[in-house]
């Protein structure tokens, strides 16, 4: 691969991660929504998994992961003597996210493939792939996993290739990667299981390797409880009370989600998702070159057998596999027939979808939260309806002053039911107002303005205030209902979303 390629594709990659696009609420709710409140005490929105009896995620990967860059911003604010907006935080997180993946991940990989020409056919795959652009650009607990699970793979060989030393700094870094990788996700084991399995009569050689890994492993294992048992509790963990008041988030997580009762709330999906559905939607054409046209190394079983294990879990959603598709890509062969349109195929299909999930996506909530923070005066209530959960740390402070609602996905009728039980009659003159936000293709108005007549006979006024047009919500394809010419007319045709000021005249 020519650097010029190279340099042009990580561009890329920095471009999307600029983008204020909006893949899934998990990106948002499960790590800078809890970590900008302890980091600026601004107001969070906990959602059940850090607010249950037995609390599931830990704040100990967002401390390493995300806490140094946030605190570095905060004192270079506090000393120019400006507040820190919200939004530069957002960039200031992608940006993070960025170089680790064009740093880490890279480098990870050129450690990993030897030769000159794997590691160029590895790197050109996963440096033009969409996953990397988008799903590896946001702030996903996924795609820290990714980071991890590369660079335990190349502790694992550093130590596999040196059998004569102890290697104290490697199995060190390899015991509190280890940790990092378990905290921030039950399901990372599950890449490593081969390679751990090749690694240990290497460690048999050297038992000390053992010792080690074990200590380093006991002490953040530790280290890592307490910060979660003190940030959930509210006290400082003691070893007398070790196994009453300990918070351990990685087992409450795996008792969770080795319930079935509870995945069924988040959706049951069949064993073979993964394979059949969740895999092709990531690499599509470089699927078929998995079987015809690969290397069957470490990298390929490791992606490959933690995707089998993750079947095994009934809920399973595609960014489930993202430490799975740099394994899988950079064991790929170069194909001998059909090359140039199999590369075709392999730019239009990542094209495609980096323009959805790198730009379209939900894109319009960001910026209209942004907007919302910038022009909240006089506004108490804001209601959202038929997007993805807005984050309210976008708010930053003004969070206390405005009260966010989700509607979700209820329907028309609900929703004007839900804004009417909240609204008086208002005068003319200052007021405090309610505000919905709603996407063009729900709820697209003839004018800047519209009346609608209530069921229960009393009547609502919708004024326009804000558009931002380059927002498609994939979740409101009704193909049955209006086929398939007519749901892309309203979903493409009527992209955009709007910012209504509610009212009732007296």
């Amino acid at each position: 691969m020519s650097r010029r390629l190279y340099v042009f594709l990580v561009c890329l990659r920095l471009y999307f991660a600029l983008s204020p696009s909006y893949i899934h609420p998990d990106e948002h709710f499960q790590g800078p929504e809890i970590i900008t409140g302890e980091i600026f005490h601004w107001p969070s929105h906990r959602t059940w998994e850090f607010t249950s009896a037995h609390p599931i995620r830990s704040l100990f990967p967002l401390w390493l992961v995300y806490a140094p860059s946030l605190t570095v911003l905060k004192w270079l604010c506090d000393g120019a003597g400006y507040p820190v907006s919200p939004m530069l935080v957002l960039y200031g997180l992608r940006v993070v996210m960025f170089l680790l993946s064009f740093i880490l991940q890279d480098w990870a990989l050129h450690e990993l493939l030897p030769d000159q020409r794997e590691r160029a056919t590895a790197l050109l795959l996963v440096a033009s792939s969409y996953v990397t652009w988008t799903f590896q650009m946001h702030t996903f607990s996924n795609s820290i996993e990714t980071i991890v699970v590369l660079w335990c793979l190349v502790l694992m060989r550093r130590m596999m290739l040196d059998e004569e030393h102890t290697q104290v700094s490697l199995c060190i870094a390899l015991a509190f990667l280890g940790v990092l990788g378990v905290f921030n996700r039950i399901t990372f084991p599950a890449f490593l299981l081969l390679p751990a399995i090749q690694l240990v009569p290497h460690l048999v050689k050297k038992p000390l390797r053992i010792g080690i890994l074990l200590f380093t492993a006991t002490l953040m294992t530790v280290l890592a409880v307490a910060m979660d048992s003190e940030y959930y509790t509210g006290s400082h963990l003691r070893l007398r009370q070790i196994f009453t008041t300990a918070v351990v988030t990685p087992w409450n997580n795996l008792a969770y989600n080795l319930d079935s009762a509870n995945l069924a709330q988040h959706g049951i999906h069949p064993v073979w998702q993964h394979f059949v559905a969740n895999l092709p939607q990531l690499i599509g054409p470089a699927l078929p070159l998995l079987v015809v046209s690969s290397r069957k190394g470490t990298l390929f079983w490791a992606g490959l057998t933690g995707i089998a294990l993750l079947s095994r879990f009934r809920h399973q959603e595609p960014r489930f596999l993202l430490p799975a598709v740099p394994l899988l890509l950079a064991s790929i062969k170069w194909p001998t027939r059909y090359a140039r349109l199999w590369m075709c195929a392999w730019v239009l299909f990542n094209a495609l979808a980096a323009i959805v999930f790198g730009r379209y996506h939900q894109a319009g909530v960001v910026p209209v939260q942004s907007w919302v923070a910038q022009h909240h005066h006089n506004v108490s209530h804001v209601f959202w309806w038929k997007t993805y959960s807005p984050p309210r740390w976008l708010l930053g402070e003004r969070n206390e002053l405005v009260t966010t609602t989700d509607l979700m996905g209820m329907s028309r009728e609900r929703m004007f039911e839900q804004l009417a039980a909240t609204i008086t009659c208002q005068p003319d003159g200052p007021h405090e107002q309610t505000w919905l936000v709603a996407p063009l293709t729900s709820l697209s108005l003839d004018s800047d303005t519209h009346t609608e007549l209530l069921a229960s006979g009393r009547t609502l006024n919708l004024k326009t205030l804000y558009t931002y047009r380059r927002h498609v919500g994939l979740d409101d394809l009704d193909w049955g209902e209006d086929g398939a010419w007519g749901t892309l007319q309203r979903v493409v045709g009527r992209r955009g979303l709007s910012v209504y000021e509610v009212y009732e005249n007296c």
